[in-house]
């Protein structure tokens, strides 16, 4: 539907002009070094930016780098800031991103080169609303896969100057920079919280009675045959049975249509991937009170951990409002009041045992029986209280920012269009950084 919509001739405001993209843009892709070859990618200094890294609006940095070997010995070449890179297949197809730093990358990127009388910006937002279009041929045969050559078809309006280009893109720059600067704040605040779990759980420095790290300070500890370690002395094994109520979910009948639409929430591990976020409270799609009772999910309380337990194993969330899920989950309901932020955690650090707890053929899965005999060290009551109370703080803003985040992307998305097609326009004093 959305491809019909575009090819529908668009009207151009007044005084804007269209063009092809390969009127004024020269365009390029990039390249693989062999991967079987150790020297192209050891101790490599070349920023290589891959398709996957296509889901963020600007591109600053990467942890992806080949070797000067590599770069020789393929076809990749450096890019300039600001060239505009769009991912031609693979998940983040169709996605545009604004290079803010020199890099190249592979062959699944096709680059549009910066022109100076152009707007880059301006070009990467208006290449953002044709994304429904561009997702549709990168999913077509293979003749119509989204390509180079098909990426140099796009026709494009725009104001007639790069001056009038910017001003009009500078609210959505704006807003995606707010987004990036919350994204910053809440990666600190989460790896705030997991320095202090490893300094607490892990090596077993939390606080003692005179505010001292307690093992560091010479705190009794004892050894643990479970664990196989020692572990501070009033501290106990358990299970996860003993702390958390463990629930699987499921899935009302897809052929009947009244089992969804309702106002429950429902969530699938893709709503996980999909939103990677570390709270969760809406998914794709709701079921009605009929979906509900017709199958064997649960409804969850918020402050429930939730587990994918099969493809893949180990994504994880914390619910913030009442919800179910299908059968894709393990669901933790913690019995005390100050275990459920410490267990969300500890199963983050133990993914790797969990998963080995995974059987099957087609593909793994954890089962609820195995997953409620696991393992965990539960820390005294008084330890639990001050990481709840200290950690808690952290949650709070990030659940306060993710919100933010969600409803910042929201007015974007509904500009964009708008401002793209010049439906609306900025004032000149918005518009100044």
């Amino acid at each position: 539907m959305e491809l019909k919509k575009y090819k529908k001739k668009r009207i151009t405001p007044q005084g804007w002009k269209e063009i092809t993209l390969a009127e004024v843009f020269n365009t390029s892709s990039g390249a693989t070094p062999l991967s079987t070859e150790a020297s192209y990618y050891e101790n490599g200094t070349i920023p290589w930016i891959n398709s996957g890294e296509l889901a963020s609006p600007y591109i600053y940095d990467t942890t992806n780098f080949i070797s000067q070997a590599g770069f020789e010995n393929s076809s990749t070449e450096i890019y300039p800031i600001d060239t505009v890179l769009v991912a031609m297949y693979g998940a983040t197809a169709g996605k545009a991103s604004l290079l803010k730093m020199e890099a190249c990358t592979n062959q699944a990127i096709c680059a549009i080169l910066p022109n100076k009388d152009y707007s880059s910006t301006f070009l990467k937002y208006s290449i953002d609303t044709l994304y429904d279009h561009l997702v549709g041929l990168s999913s077509g045969s293979a003749r119509d896969n989204l390509s180079q050559a098909e990426l140099k078809k796009l026709k494009l309006i725009m104001p007639p100057t790069k001056n009038e280009q910017n001003k009009l893109v500078s609210i959505l720059a704006s807003i995606d920079r707010k987004i990036e600067l919350n994204q910053a704040i809440n990666q600190n605040l989460e790896a705030m919280a997991k320095q202090l779990y490893d300094y607490w759980f892990v090596q077993f420095d939390f606080p003692n009675e005179e505010g001292k790290p307690y093992k560091s300070s010479g705190g009794e500890m004892v050894w643990n045959e479970e664990l196989k370690r020692e572990i501070p002395a009033l501290w106990e094994t358990k299970e996860v049975a003993d702390i958390a109520n463990v629930y699987n979910g499921a899935t009302p009948s897809t052929v009947d249509e009244l089992n969804y639409g309702g106002d429950i929430v429902w969530i699938t591990p893709k709503d996980l991937s999909d939103q990677k976020q570390k709270f969760i409270y809406q998914g794709e799609r709701n079921i009605s009170q009929v979906g509900y009772d017709s199958c064997s999910t649960h409804l969850l309380p918020s402050n429930t951990i939730l587990m994918s337990s099969r493809a893949p194993i180990g994504l994880l969330a914390i619910a913030k409002n009442e919800l179910c899920t299908n059968q894709g989950f393990k669901s933790f309901v913690p019995k005390y009041r100050n275990i459920a932020i410490y267990l969300y955690y500890y199963l983050q650090y133990h993914l790797r045992q969990i998963e080995q707890l995974g059987a099957g053929t087609t593909f793994k899965e954890v089962s609820r029986e195995d997953i409620i005999k696991f393992p965990v060290l539960k820390p005294s009551d008084n330890i639990l209280d001050l990481w709840e109370e200290r950690v808690s703080a952290f949650n709070d803003k990030q659940l306060e920012i993710q919100k933010e985040n969600e409803n910042l992307t929201k007015q974007r998305d509904e500009l964009l269009p708008l401002l793209m097609n010049g439906q609306v326009s900025v004032n000149s004093d918005l518009s100044d950084d």
